[in-house]
């Protein structure tokens, strides 16, 4: 929402209220005023009355239960949230006049891993073992349908799954960045439960820039299904790896990680994406490497920690982006 702002976007958003305290959201003025609508995407009549009032030209969906932990002690409202709740900003935009596209935003384990650590396109097989997984790949799905069914009701529609995001601002359970930056303040190494596990990391911003594109490109008449973004074609780091790099970026030299203790739930060992499709087809490509986005995010909470205004440090980091865009 920041970011589209300071585009001039006219931006309505509609979430829970956070969760946690900090917040971004409230770090950045984003809750105050009536560009925000608290609501729950499992209401219908609540979704129904803002899409009324804004009436949307384009539509990015992101909201979403997205911890794999949760849903393992909360399936069913993993899935509720996920795949029902989707479907319901999908009925409740049908019709509204003036919509040109909807973008919906899914995850990269949306794909059945085999657990080999190849690099997943888009026509790969959809599956998912914990709940989270599978509740994504079954909103991949139910997306679909709606798209071949209610299409001109919606105007273009689309799917994105994103890599491992890190970026500044992110206070979750759970997350390897929120973890690292509660060990730092506790003054104790990180507890790693799958320290060799890789993931695709990337900033922020980076899908941020391609759902961007991807939404001016169906709007403008691309019909694509579904688009991977994804880092540069390189290895995807291991947990530890990153937790090292933070640290060092961070100025926590010492602290280190440790294996967290007892055993835990599943997780897949390895997994990465592969962004050419979407590099291929959109203006979009990847800027920064793994190396940069855990440095960007390491300063964004050291900036934090030092007591910046992290309003105007955001704002500084979207500009130097804008600048690798240029």
């Amino acid at each position: 929402m920041a970011w589209l702002r300071r585009m001039g976007a006219e931006v309505t958003g509609y979430s829970l209220a956070p969760e946690t305290a900090p917040n971004l959201s409230r770090l950045l003025g984003l809750v105050d005023g009536g560009a925000s609508v608290l609501g729950d995407i499992r209401d219908a009549a609540g979704l129904a009355a803002v899409v009324a009032r804004v009436r949307p030209q384009l539509v990015l969906h992101m909201a979403a239960q997205a911890l794999v932990r949760r849903s393992y002690a909360a399936p069913l409202e993993t899935f509720e949230i996920n795949v029902q709740g989707t479907l319901r900003v999908l009925e409740a935009l049908r019709g509204s006049p003036g919509l040109e596209a909807v973008l919906v935003v899914t995850s990269d384990k949306v794909y059945e891993n085999d657990g080999s650590g190849r690099f997943f396109i888009e026509t790969d097989r959809l599956g998912g073992s914990d709940p989270y997984s599978a509740s994504k790949a079954a909103c991949e799905i139910a997306t679909a349908s709606f798209a071949r069914s209610f299409g001109g009701e919606l105007g273009a529609v689309a799917t994105a799954r994103a890599g491992n995001v890190i970026g500044g601002g992110d206070w979750s359970a759970d997350r390897i960045v929120p973890d690292l930056w509660r060990a730092q303040q506790a003054g104790r190494p990180v507890s790693l439960r799958y320290p060799l596990a890789t993931r695709p990391w990337q900033h922020v911003l980076e899908p941020i820039a391609g759902y961007l594109d991807f939404m001016e490109a169906l709007a403008l008449g691309l019909r694509e299904p579904t688009l991977n973004f994804g880092p540069p074609d390189e290895r995807p780091e291991t947990v530890s790896a990153v937790a090292e790099a933070f640290q060092s970026a961070y100025g926590a030299r010492g602290l280190g990680w440790e294996q967290a203790p007892g055993v835990h739930l599943k997780e897949a060992p390895t997994l990465a994406i592969n962004a050419g499709r979407a590099a291929g087809l959109l203006p979009w490509r990847p800027r920064l490497s793994a190396a940069e986005a855990i440095t960007w995010t390491a300063q964004w909470y050291a900036a934090f920690d030092a007591g910046v205004d992290m309003a105007a440090f955001t704002a500084a980091q979207i500009a130097a982006y804008e600048d690798r865009l240029a």
